[in-house]
């Protein structure tokens, strides 16, 4: 049976770090808009689902909201890494956030950007895949990908857990999820919420 309960993340054994892909997207599997328009999203906010996010999933926040709705020092449950893509990092790069997570190791891949505009900001510009198979092997807690589809596409084979925001609305095109070549990898769903503004939050493993 899927539990509707929340739960503490299970400790994970050093060495065996997940990489999970958490995201938020659309009926129709988008994440953004075409022009990475993500206000559709965020319009899906209710006080009852902030509340359960702030709780549940903390380090998902970006500093500076952890820090104006007075959270900012919550512990790190389920991840203490980021990933982001180049496209992703950039949405809060045009706000003067350079440093979006600084609770969380951060790394960006991106092969345009030369130099990082923050110093506890990593910029990989060699094979995802072989980063996170490097990270993988260190000692912590979780790893987040956070985004974007192009580089959750690059990461698929890595990726050990979704965590999927889903939210009731349709947009019709947009940046998918999962922007990669057709190849099924089979997840099995291990808990599942529903919240008063039709969001569902599910979380699936990966079976191998």
């Amino acid at each position: 049976m899927v539990s509707t309960e929340d739960h503490a993340p299970e400790p994970q054994e050093v060495g065996l770090r997940k990489l999970s892909y958490f995201i938020g997207m659309s009926l129709d599997g988008f994440i953004a808009g075409p022009d990475g328009e993500i206000q559709f999203l965020l319009d899906q906010m209710t006080p009852g689902y902030f509340e359960y996010l702030k709780t549940q999933w903390p380090e998902t926040m970006a500093t500076a909201g952890r820090r104006h709705f007075g959270f900012d020092k919550a512990p790190n449950t389920h991840y203490d890494t980021v990933l982001m893509g180049r496209s992703t990092y950039a949405l809060g790069l045009k706000d003067g956030l350079t440093s979006p997570y600084a609770h969380l190791r951060q790394y960006v891949f991106s092969r345009s950007l030369t130099e990082s505009p923050d110093p506890a900001v990593e910029l990989v510009a060699g094979d995802p895949v072989a980063k996170v198979r490097e990270l993988k092997e260190r000692d912590g807690i979780g790893i987040w990908l956070c985004g974007g589809g192009n580089l959750a596409g690059q990461l698929a084979e890595e990726i050990d857990e979704l965590v999927i925001k889903t939210y009731p609305v349709l947009v019709g095109a947009g940046i998918r999820a999962v922007d990669g070549e057709f190849t099924p990898r089979q997840f099995g769903l291990t808990e599942s919420r529903s919240f008063d503004n039709g969001a569902v939050v599910s979380r699936y493993e990966r079976k191998r």
